[in-house]
């Protein structure tokens, strides 16, 4: 692809906390159309990697670009207009919101309105009403996801969206996900335990240890390999995890 296709692109970037630091000169190109799974064990810098990205956590050295244009010192919400949507691990809906007013507040000019929304997830139109804290947990995901279409983001960047699901609620939102990338060609960055269905969702993958890059490849190719899939990830076999999904699949009335 040329230039002109690219998106997002990290080069080099170093992050962390206060005198630490947690990721070491990461790089990835991401292309129009071209979605990119992020694994690795829990505590590796999965979830800081998506908070430098997203303007909350500032960069020690190194550049972000959206689009070729340098985004590395601008605020999360300026992040937000150049094309990054974000559904945060733990969801953080505001308590005090109701369903309908989460998507007004984040809305912005393009294809996803609220109708849009409510036809992706119809458990919404049934809770338009409800406060964000009479949600379940489902339903919070859900809302966050169509919060985060709202803002018809280029690069829709997603921090373990399965997490904490029942299997029933997993089923619901992973089909969903699975018609945003098969039906609407979003792109995405997802950071998801689920090995298989990451892999699947998505065209690239990069494995993170100790806060860099030990892998990279298509998703195809890691997938294909379960040896070294386990050895990086430290999951159960790449099957194992499948088997998972479709049990969840079936769970769906």
């Amino acid at each position: 692809m040329s230039d002109a296709d690219t998106l997002l692109h990290a080069e080099s970037i170093t992050a962390g906390y206060g005198e630490g630091i947690v990721l070491h000169e990461v790089d990835f190109t991401l292309n129009a159309g071209k979605s990119l799974a992020v694994l690795g064990r829990n505590g590796v810098g999965k979830s800081t990697l998506m908070l430098a990205l997203l303007g909350h956590l500032p960069l020690r050295s190194g550049k972000i670009a959206m689009r070729g244009v340098d985004i590395t010192s601008t605020l999360p919400h300026e992040r937000v207009t150049a094309g990054l949507g974000w559904v945060p691990q733990g969801r953080e809906c505001f308590p005090s919101l109701t369903v309908d007013e989460h998507l007004v507040i984040a809305a912005r000019k393009g294809p996803w309105n609220r109708e849009r929304v409510y036809e992706l997830f119809p458990r919404l139109r049934e809770r338009i009403k409800n406060m964000g804290n009479q949600l379940s947990g489902g339903e919070q995901q859900m809302l966050a996801i169509g919060r985060a279409l709202m803002t018809n983001p280029a690069v829709l960047i997603l921090d373990e969206p399965l997490e904490g699901l029942a299997p029933v609620i997993i089923a619901e939102v992973s089909n969903c996900l699975r018609r945003l990338v098969a039906e609407e060609g979003t792109t995405l960055i997802l950071v998801e335990q689920r090995a298989a269905f990451a892999l699947e969702m998505t065209a690239d993958a990069i494995v993170l240890e100790r806060g860099r890059i030990v892998h990279a490849s298509t998703s195809a190719a890691l997938a294909a390999d379960e040896v070294l899939l386990d050895r990086v990830i430290g999951m159960r076999k790449l099957h194992e995890t499948a088997k998972e999904l479709a049990q969840d699949a079936a769970a769906i009335p």
